[in-house]
């Protein structure tokens, strides 16, 4: 009895243990925002899971533009054995290019920010690997076994991860109409010494910006 029970934990905490969170956690906000307190789990326009918060006094039509600050790595970014500075400078590339057009279409983009307008900052947080979630094959007593040793050892598939927190603000007042805290997942990667690169990545970072581009507040 002793020894199934002792069965049963160890299976439980396997199970625990391959279950990845699939918005950011308290421990991963970087501080680029400057109160994380209001920010609540939704769903974006996809049905993809984020934490956001939006000022309930927010009003779109109060606004004629947005001015757009490029996109920044906060805290700042550098290369790593798995993630190349090459690949840093694509990731960011792409989402400044890409959340400039979507922020575009909301309304236009202004020179300098005035009263009656908004002001979009974005950072790349985190740019990372998880290991993936188990799959139901693999609670099985043995299967369950393997792939926690295969984790352990740094062999187990993982999911590209990247981390994004944006903010708009009002321009006269200069405080926070909308947060958002936003994790994406990419590819996958074989193990958790394979590099992460700019075409694993950049699906979570369409999935991102066409969210932005149908953000429902802005419309």
């Amino acid at each position: 009895m002793h020894l199934k029970w002792s069965a049963g934990l160890v299976m439980l905490s396997l199970i625990l243990a391959g279950c990845s969170s699939k918005v950011a956690e308290p421990t991963q906000f970087s501080g680029f925002l400057s109160d994380y307190s209001q920010i609540k789990p939704t769903s974006s326009p996809s049905g993809h899971q984020t934490l956001r918060w939006i000022s309930p006094t927010f009003k779109s039509a109060d606004y004629s533009g947005i001015y757009y600050t490029p996109v920044v790595y906060y805290p700042a970014a550098r290369p790593t054995a798995r993630i190349s500075q090459q690949t840093l400078d694509q990731v960011r590339g792409y989402v400044d290019t890409q959340l400039q057009q979507a922020a575009a279409r909301h309304k236009p983009l202004v020179s300098k920010p005035a009263p009656g307008t908004l002001i979009l900052k974005t950072a790349i947080t985190s740019v990372s690997a998880e290991n993936q979630d188990m799959k139901f094959y693999e609670v099985v007593p043995v299967a369950a076994v393997v792939a926690s040793t295969m984790a352990a050892s740094g062999h187990r598939t993982q999911n590209s991860v990247l981390f994004l927190e944006l903010e708009l603000l009002d321009a006269r007042s200069g405080e926070p109409v909308v947060k958002v805290v936003r994790k994406a997942y990419g590819k996958s990667v074989a193990n958790n010494s394979a590099p992460i690169t700019f075409d694993e990545l950049r699906s979570g970072i369409d999935e991102m910006v066409h969210d932005a581009a149908a953000f429902p507040a802005l419309q």
